[in-house]
C-alpha cells in the first residue's frame, strides 16, 4: 500500500458536480493498493496515520496527532500512486490492483481507519472520476509505502 497524507485546513471530494465528502481540520489520505497488500499492511498504515504527530501543539511544535486535535480524515482511492515511469512517457499501472482485489482492501482500510480514529471518516467513491479540492496546511505532506517502512 502506498499513501500520500496531507494535513489540510479543508478538503472535499466532488463527483459529477455533487460534493460527496468534506472536512475541515484533518488529513486527506490518497491510497494506492496493490495485489501484495494484506491485513498487516492495512493495520500498520492505519495505525501510523491515526497516530502521526504532524499537528501543532500550543507552542507550534508538530507534536499532536489527528486524534489529539479531533481532526477528520478523507480517504480517496488513488491507483496512480503505483505508476511506473521507468520506460517511455506513458505511465504503466500494472502494479495497481484491479477492482475485484482493490475494493475489498480499500473498504477494509476505511473500517480500520475508523476504528483507529474512533469515528466515521469521509471517503471518495472507488473508481469514480473525482474532483479533490484541498487547502494543504503547512504545507505538510507525508508519503508512506507499507513495503518500505522507513
Amino acid at each position: 500500500m502506498k499513501a500520500v497524507i496531507q494535513r489540510v485546513s479543508h478538503a472535499s471530494v466532488t463527483i459529477e458536480g455533487k460534493k460527496v465528502s468534506e472536512i475541515q481540520n484533518g488529513l486527506l489520505v490518497l491510497l494506492g493498493i496493490e495485489d501484495a497488500d494484506a491485513k498487516e499492511d492495512i493495520e500498520w498504515l492505519s495505525g501510523k496515520i491515526a497516530n502521526l504527530r504532524i499537528f501543532g501543539d500550543s507552542e507550534g511544535v508538530m507534536n499532536l496527532s489527528v486524534k489529539d486535535v479531533a481532526g477528520d480524515i478523507i480517504v480517496v482511492s488513488q491507483f496512480t500512486l503505483h505508476a511506473s515511469t521507468k520506460k517511455g512517457n506513458r505511465p504503466s499501472y500494472i502494479k495497481a490492483s484491479k477492482p475485484d482485489i482493490a475494493i475489498p482492501l480499500y473498504e477494509s482500510f476505511v473500517r480500520q481507519m475508523e476504528a483507529d480514529l474512533g469515528k466515521k471518516i469521509q471517503t471518495g467513491e472507488f473508481g469514480a472520476d473525482m474532483k479533490v479540492a484541498l487547502l494543504n496546511d503547512g504545507p505538510v505532506t507525508i508519503i508512506f509505502d507499507t513495503k518500505n517502512k522507513e
